[in-house]
């Protein structure tokens, strides 16, 4: 059976694993990674979340791959080909590690932009990110040993709050601040 589906009350040193994890990240990418950012909902202070830390890390490039994999796998990361998503290429801790996820995506594309995006508004809307905790929450209770069909339940009130997002996007103004490490 799968890990069971877990949200866990906002925990401040999520920033602080961010910190040492993006750190030690930074000094192996250098300037192959112009951005590594902590998203997710880690990133989001006081957001309930799975104790998964999330990090992007912005390349300008996916070729050639070594020039972000073997950095990447020498802290450690596995790379898992396996993953469908193919506007990213994807990471995750070896085993018995602490849960971490590397999504390394091309700087300025759409999925790159969108998690920043999302990230950022729901650190500026604490009643955006409170009502996106009850989901989860109801949704973990759910899907607890269906993580597939947790995420896929998540899908709706995560893209209706991105159409919220692009419009205060275009109301402020909004870019990415500067990288997290």
């Amino acid at each position: 059976m799968a890990d069971p589906v877990e949200i866990a009350d906002h925990d401040p040193a999520w920033q602080e694993e961010f910190a040492r994890i993006g750190a030690a990240l930074r000094r192996r990418l250098g300037d192959v990674a112009p951005r590594i950012d902590h998203i997710g909902s880690t990133a989001v202070p006081g957001l309930a979340a799975k104790p998964v830390i999330d990090v992007q890390v912005s390349v300008r490039s996916f070729e050639p791959p070594d020039a972000f994999r073997s950095p990447l796998e020498s802290f450690g990361l596995v790379y898992r080909a396996d993953n469908p998503d193919l506007t990213k290429r994807y990471f995750r801790e070896a085993p018995g590690e602490r849960r971490t996820h590397v999504h390394v995506r091309v700087l300025g594309s759409f999925s790159q932009q969108l998690s920043l995006l999302f990230r950022d508004y729901l650190r500026a809307h604490p009643g955006s990110a409170a009502e996106y905790a009850a989901v989860k929450r109801r949704l973990a209770a759910e899907f607890r040993h269906e993580r597939h069909r947790y995420v896929e339940a998540k899908r709706p009130f995560i893209w209706d709050t991105l159409g919220q997002a692009d419009d205060w996007s275009q109301v402020t103004g909004w870019t990415p601040g500067p990288s997290d490490a």
